[in-house]
């Protein structure tokens, strides 16, 4: 039988791998995931891209990925590197008839498909990329990338009326054994990737986020049957204390270790069972919008990652301020409830949706800096930075993106009488 490499990407889970289960069909399948030496790097705002939070629990998801191959008989080769060249000459020295991977749409992420096709194809391996992120399948749409409304609730209404979600796929029960000549390499420490020491848990934390497919589903289990919180997501999501407040799944969601469709799925099930409300309703709401801003992504490629955005705003000027920028940074702005936001991000790797949007919202329309920026310094930190969710809320907040107001601008001291009147939150963030 045929070698097939299936390269795992923000795809670490084993169930609704539709990607993954072709590749068991297509030949052997050789499981493989490479950690890319480019996303360790620092910024030219002295960061690196992938900060420590985001490190520990992408490490975590792939030692779990690879405990749970193992239990059905393969294995998870591990390299650090260029994945375009790693694959490249795996394919080689394994006669591999094709690479299987899920399919992404970003620049950076695309540009390393097209690398590995243009090395491969001579070799007369083929490349094949499978959709699995979303919710709705992009082939499902009715309407072609192209015409995506550029407001979302059109998008949603549209959806929600004329596509179908697809039923998830089960987790393959067993797969063949890596030959014992294939060296499975180890997976890297924080200190092998560039963090100078381990991270210590923080005990102000919403949560203390472990990575993987078992503790997705775990949490996924926990937050809507064993402790029954789906009921009044709507009324809770935007508090700012606790792990219960709003389901986290965002974490799990960034790198795949859960598929929108499972949560999507319980969300049914126990609509069916128990009961369906505005809350029910409200996370599959949420789930169209982790959609929409990945189709978006796709309709306007690096036109997201640029200053002007997707409105090709071209008048908007920007300062490039680093002192101010690196005040909002470690929460040293003089304004409360921002820098209590920002001390909570810098120190767990998380910050509510609420906290989100006033501190972008100071830092693009208070501090008028560069909201790219800020969006590259959420990617270094944030434990559940999904790309085209980060980008495309980025753009949204600083008025250059899919926001039907011409000018949204928060009142920062009105919404911290609204979510943290009695100065709980603040407190908590900010003892001094």
């Amino acid at each position: 039988m045929q070698n097939i490499i299936f390269w795992f990407r923000n795809d670490l889970r084993l169930h609704d791998n539709e990607a993954l289960l072709k590749a068991t069909k297509a030949g052997n399948i050789i499981p493989v995931y490479v950690f890319d030496e480019r996303q360790f790097n620092k910024t030219a705002l002295g960061f690196k891209r992938t900060g420590a939070f985001r490190a520990k629990f992408l490490l975590e998801s792939v030692e779990d990925l690879r405990n749970n191959l193992r239990k059905i008989g393969s294995d998870l080769i591990i390299r650090v590197g260029k994945p375009e060249e790693i694959l490249a000459k795996m394919a080689d020295e394994w006669q591999a008839a094709a690479v299987y991977a899920s399919k992404e749409v970003t620049q950076e992420e695309t540009t390393v498909e097209a690398k590995l096709s243009k090395r491969i194809k001579p070799l007369n391996i083929e490349i094949e990329l499978i959709w699995i992120a979303t919710l709705y399948h992009a082939r499902d749409l009715p309407f072609q990338i192209n015409f995506i409304p550029d407001v979302f609730t059109e998008f949603r209404k549209k959806v929600e009326r004329s596509a179908k979600i697809r039923a998830i796929f089960d987790a393959p029960i067993v797969l063949p054994k890596i030959e014992k000549s294939i060296k499975l390499g180890d997976i890297p420490t924080l200190k092998d990737l560039g963090f100078d020491e381990e991270l210590k848990h923080d005990s102000r934390a919403v949560l203390d986020f472990k990575g993987g497919e078992s503790n997705a589903l775990s949490r996924l289990n926990d937050y809507i049957w064993q402790k029954d919180l789906l009921k009044t997501y709507k009324e809770t999501r935007n508090q700012l204390i606790g792990g219960d407040y709003s389901s986290k799944f965002s974490a799990w969601l960034s790198v795949g270790c859960i598929s929108p469709r499972k949560i999507y799925e319980e969300v049914k099930k126990y609509e069916s069972e128990v009961l369906s409300n505005d809350s029910t309703y409200w996370l599959v709401f949420e789930l169209i919008w982790r959609d929409y801003f990945h189709f978006i992504a796709l309709k306007f490629g690096t036109r997201i990652f640029k200053t002007s955005g997707i409105k090709n705003d071209l008048l908007q000027e920007w300062k490039r301020d680093k002192p101010s920028f690196e005040k909002w940074v470690n929460g040293e702005t003089g304004v409360p409830f921002v820098d209590a936001n920002m001390k909570e991000l810098q120190l767990t790797g998380f910050m509510s949706n609420r906290g989100r949007q006033n501190v972008a919202s100071f830092l693009t329309k208070a501090l008028g800096i560069d909201w790219t920026w800020g969006a590259s310094y959420f990617e270094s930190q944030l434990i559940d930075y999904d790309v085209c969710s980060n980008w495309g809320n980025w753009n949204y907040i600083a008025g250059v993106g899919n926001d039907p107001r011409e000018d949204r601008n928060f009142n920062i001291a009105r919404q911290a009488d609204m979510y943290d009147k009695n100065g709980d939150y603040v407190k908590l963030w900010l003892s001094e």
